[in-house]
């Protein structure tokens, strides 16, 4: 029996956030690509404001755009 491997890191957060905002992560990373220039913390600060994401959430999105804009 085969099983999928488990999601670690911030994408193991996608299923919830989609599901809690009902929009798609690609939704939010392009409101991300908005705000590009800020630093982390900021991204996250303005996803929490702007967007009313809890904090893990918003963490989580800007932990893994800023990984994948580095790659």
């Amino acid at each position: 029996m085969a099983s999928e491997p488990k999601v670690k890191g911030p994408a193991a957060y996608f299923p919830s956030i989609e599901k809690t905002y009902g929009k798609p992560v690609s939704h939010w990373f392009n409101i991300l690509n908005s705000v590009k220039n800020k630093k982390h913390m900021e991204q996250v600060a303005f996803l929490k404001t702007e967007h009313k994401l809890g904090h893990g959430h918003a963490n989580a999105l800007v932990g893994y755009h800023r990984a994948q804009q580095e790659a």
